[in-house]
């Protein structure tokens, strides 16, 4: 059901043109929804960026973990 409302999504988007705000704690859906990518950490502003590029290089030692830890979890490779 999720990847079909993400393909949903994706279709509604490139028909109307439509931008998405989505706060999420799933990394996986922000990866396949995102194009670009905000990390907060406390509520500030840590990392900001093209989603591929945070995923596969972040720059922050927060986001390195979080990144890290979240797709451990999942048993997946975050740069796919």
């Amino acid at each position: 059901v999720q990847a079909q409302i993400i393909d949903l999504l994706h279709d509604l988007q490139r028909q109307y043109q439509l931008a998405y705000l989505f706060i999420s704690h799933d990394l996986r859906v922000i990866q396949a929804l995102a194009n670009e990518v905000l990390v907060l950490k406390d509520g500030k502003v840590v990392e900001r960026g093209p989603v591929n590029t945070v995923f596969s290089q972040p720059e922050t030692p927060y986001t390195k973990t979080l990144i890290a830890s979240a797709f451990y979890l999942s048993n997946q490779d975050p740069t796919t």
